[in-house]
């Protein structure tokens, strides 16, 4: 029996995220197109364990799977089956043996994920399928002064679209925002995107999301900071305002 760790990455426009239930459409996840791949390279049922369980619609630059298995394939076979198995919108980065105790969802210490935005008038076509589009940039100034106010160890259940009563404490480690200014394909123009980074132990469901969704309610002027405190106790409500596509799982440390 060896432990293979993969990191991975993928475009999760057609996907109804990381993993479903089968009612749900487990099979229209991203889960569910390795698993098949792995089954007809294996002939294994494989059990796969996730850093983040990504939503519908968003991307991973760097996912890191785990799981257990009896082939006697190498890691760097393993890596060449999958991405000759796998859909083109996912795409196996590397390939490793790791300690059999090592499981991908456990060991992990911090989540982080990008929501880029970009804020020229007119959007990038060769980009608008990982950026969200607004135009006037929103006043970051105004966005980080939420920051201290989510920043911490917090229940976070009321920027989570689940009913969950357990684990909803989570620690928020940072919220940075950068200007990037540059082109990403070789016939576009240079264009402005400001990318909102959140690093966290864990993250709940849809709460990156939620936290981007009210910093940019913030951000347009149509809150205040001061709603952050409100949501938290209850009197206030999240929502998920903001287009999905320009949300991006970038990394996963251990």
């Amino acid at each position: 029996m060896q432990n293979i760790r993969l990191t991975l990455q993928y475009n999760g426009a057609r996907y109804l995220g990381w993993q479903r239930l089968p009612k749900d459409g487990f099979e229209k996840t991203v889960s569910y197109k390795i698993i098949s791949a792995l089954r007809r390279i294996t002939e294994e049922d494989i059990f796969l364990h996730a850093g983040a369980k990504t939503e519908p619609g968003v991307h991973a630059l760097s996912q890191t799977v785990s799981f257990l298995t009896e082939a006697a394939l190498s890691p760097e076979q393993f890596r060449a089956e999958l991405n000759r198995f796998l859909p083109q919108d996912i795409a196996v980065l590397s390939a490793e043996s790791a300690p059999e105790r090592f499981r991908a969802d456990l060991n992990a210490k911090s989540r982080t994920y990008e929501y880029r935005i970009c804020t020229e008038p007119v959007y990038d076509i060769f980009t608008a399928g990982y950026t969200a589009s607004i135009f006037p940039c929103p006043d970051v100034s105004l966005m980080e002064t939420a920051v201290s106010l989510l920043k911490g160890r917090h229940d976070f259940s009321s920027f989570s679209g689940a009913r969950k009563k357990k684990g909803t404490e989570k620690t928020l480690f940072d919220i940075r925002f950068d200007h990037v200014k540059g082109n990403t394909f070789p016939a576009s123009k240079d264009t402005d995107t400001l990318v909102i980074s959140l690093t966290a132990d864990d993250f709940l469901y849809q709460m990156p999301l939620r936290i981007v969704s009210v910093l940019l309610e913030i951000g347009m002027q149509k809150r205040t900071a001061d709603v952050i405190p409100l949501i938290f106790s209850g009197k206030e409500t999240s929502a998920v305002t903001c287009e999905t596509k320009g949300l991006l799982l970038a990394s996963i440390k251990y």
